[in-house]
């Protein structure tokens, strides 16, 4: 069975919401962080630093 990414990473995010509780605005940043990293400068180098 293949599951896409993004539904994968929806249904993660929202077990990790409703079982940790974190404040919203946290999860907005981290989203809108990790959102505006990918399409930076610094993308090249963090894809081959997880690689």
């Amino acid at each position: 069975m293949q599951v896409p990414l993004w539904f994968a990473l929806i249904v993660v995010g929202w077990l990790g919401v409703k079982l940790i509780r974190p404040p919203w605005w946290l999860v907005a940043i981290l989203l809108l962080g990790g959102y505006l990293l990918a399409d930076s400068l610094l993308a090249p180098a963090i894809d081959t630093a997880v690689k």
